[in-house]
C-alpha cells in the first residue's frame, strides 16, 4: 500500500498516485460493464457487483445505472437493495449494514477538499468514511455527506441533505437533515396490524 493510499484511508491529505488510479480504473471498468447489462443478465449483474464492491452479504440487489469512484471501498451486508441512478463516491470507505434499502438517485460522498484555496489548488484532497447501520431506509434523492453515520433502524426522508450523523430509530428529513421524531412502539403496533391484515388478504 502506497503512502498516498495510506493517507487516503486515514482521512489525511493525499494526491492520487498510480496505485489509487489503478483502483479507480478497475472500478470504472467494472461499473461500466455492470451498467451495460440487461434485465435478462441478473446473474452477471450480481457477479459484477461482487467483483466491484469490497464485500457483499447474502441477497443483494443493485439496479443500473450505478456509479462509483473506486468500488472496492464499498462494503454491504445482507439483504441490501439499491435503486437506480445512485452515486457512491467511495474514495474512503462506505460501510452499509444488513437490511438496508436505498432509493433512486441517492448520492453518498466521502470526498472533501481543503477550505484554504492555496492548498486546494495544489490538487490535494481528503476523504472521510460513511457508515449506514442495520435496518436503515434511505428514500430517493438523498445526499449523504462525508464522515456521517446513520444509526440503526432510522429512516431518511426523500430529498434530504445529511451533513451530520443521525441517531438510531428516528425519522429524519430536510436540508440540512434533522431528526423529525423517534420511531415508537405505537408505530410498530400500527404496522403489525397492517401486516396481519395483509396476510389475511392473501390466504
Amino acid at each position: 500500500m502506497s503512502k498516498q493510499y495510506q493517507n487516503l484511508l486515514a482521512g489525511k491529505l493525499y494526491k492520487t498516485d498510480d496505485k489509487i488510479q489503478s483502483i479507480k480504473n478497475k472500478g470504472r471498468y467494472l461499473s461500466r460493464l455492470f451498467n451495460e447489462t440487461t434485465e435478462e443478465e441478473n446473474i452477471e449483474r450480481k457477479n459484477l457487483i461482487k467483483q466491484l464492491f469490497g464485500s457483499t452479504g447474502e441477497n443483494y440487489t443493485v439496479k443500473p445505472p450505478f456509479y462509483c469512484s473506486h468500488g472496492v471501498h464499498i462494503f454491504v451486508g445482507d439483504n441490501f437493495f439499491c435503486n437506480f441512478n445512485c452515486i457512491f463516491l467511495d474514495l474512503n470507505t462506505i460501510h452499509i449494514g444488513n437490511n438496508v434499502a436505498i432509493g433512486p438517485r441517492v448520492s453518498i460522498y466521502t470526498a472533501l477538499h481543503p477550505i484554504d484555496r492555496s492548498i486546494r489548488n495544489t490538487g490535494l484532497e481528503y476523504a472521510l468514511p460513511v457508515t449506514i447501520e442495520d435496518d436503515v431506509w434511505i428514500a430517493g434523492d438523498v445526499v449523504i455527506n462525508p464522515g456521517v453515520t446513520i444509526g440503526e433502524g432510522s429512516i431518511i426522508g426523500s430529498g434530504s441533505v445529511v451533513t451530520k450523523s443521525i441517531p438510531k430509530n428516528v425519522i429524519a428529513m430536510g436540508n440540512p437533515c434533522r431528526v423529525h421524531r423517534e420511531i415508537t412502539e405505537e408505530d410498530k403496533k400500527q404496522w403489525e396490524v397492517m401486516y396481519e391484515e395483509y396476510q389475511e388478504s392473501i390466504e
